[in-house]
């Protein structure tokens, strides 16, 4: 079919409800057996191993992770950080994303659309390691504005 090799989901197929609860299965607990997600989804082991296959072959499954409590390595509070720039070159663009992946408590940063540049989510212990982590940003050049907003509580992760 058209340059489609066996396992890949054809471009913009629609998973089924059994793609659906195996993909939801193993965000849940990536590390469950194939006999409990067989049976959790309702089908034998067979076309269980099959479908996972399926969606890893097509990249709807990319890999597996642990999930890691944040708070455990770097802080409990998450705050969301938005930095706009001077201006927009490569080279204050390139600068900002080296400094950000070194500062361990940012653990995710998005170029983003709209008024502001970067948008960064991070966790910190209290607001003394949140002004550490401000005078660092704030020490690089090319930025001209960041506000920060303090999640007040999660209800989807």
């Amino acid at each position: 079919m058209g340059g489609q090799t066996e396992g890949e989901l054809p471009p913009g197929a629609q998973l089924d409800r059994y793609d659906m609860k195996i993909v939801a299965a193993l965000e849940r607990d990536g590390r469950m057996s194939w006999s409990d997600l067989a049976a959790e989804i309702g089908l034998s082991l067979t076309p269980t191993l099959r479908r996972v296959r399926k969606l890893e072959q097509s990249g709807v499954i990319i890999g597996y992770a642990a999930k890691v409590d944040r708070s455990a390595l770097i802080g409990s509070m998450p705050v969301f950080i938005a930095v706009k720039l001077e201006r927009q070159t490569s080279e204050i663009l390139e600068s900002i994303e080296r400094l950000v992946e070194t500062l361990p408590q940012v653990v995710g940063g998005y170029l983003m659309s709209g008024s502001n540049d970067y948008l960064l989510h991070a966790f910190v212990r209290d607001l003394a390691h949140y002004r550490e982590l401000l005078a660092t940003l704030t020490r690089a050049s090319g930025i001209a504005h960041i506000e920060s907003s303090f999640v007040l509580k999660t209800f989807k992760a």
